[in-house]
């Protein structure tokens, strides 16, 4: 049994992670970060929820960048082949469910 207090977590640098389970090949993620990260396709499907903070979503569509706002409680999935970044606004906490792994 674990409890984590997702908005007492920092880490040491941009999209540290605090590892909290991995279920057969599918690994969940706490993460920390005042950066953004870097354009990239991941080896299957990403659930990304925001559990505090901003979070600017830049994701590709037939070619053409497009961007969400996700709040806290906002839940972003990226299916197969999906170009994404995400561009925090300040500090934010995120929870990222997604193949062992990926990028």
């Amino acid at each position: 049994m674990k409890v984590i207090r997702s908005k007492e977590f920092t880490a040491e640098r941009a999209w540290g992670a605090l590892d909290i389970a991995n279920m057969a090949g599918t690994t969940v993620r706490l993460h920390w970060t005042d950066q953004p990260y870097k354009w990239h396709v991941n080896d299957g499907e990403e659930v990304f929820a925001v559990l505090d903070g901003v979070v600017d979503m830049h994701y590709r569509e037939a070619g053409v960048e497009r961007v969400v706002a996700l709040n806290t409680g906002d839940v972003f999935f990226a299916g197969v082949g999906c170009e994404h970044v995400a561009h925090p606004r300040g500090a934010a906490r995120i929870l990222v469910v997604e193949r062992e792994g990926s990028v």
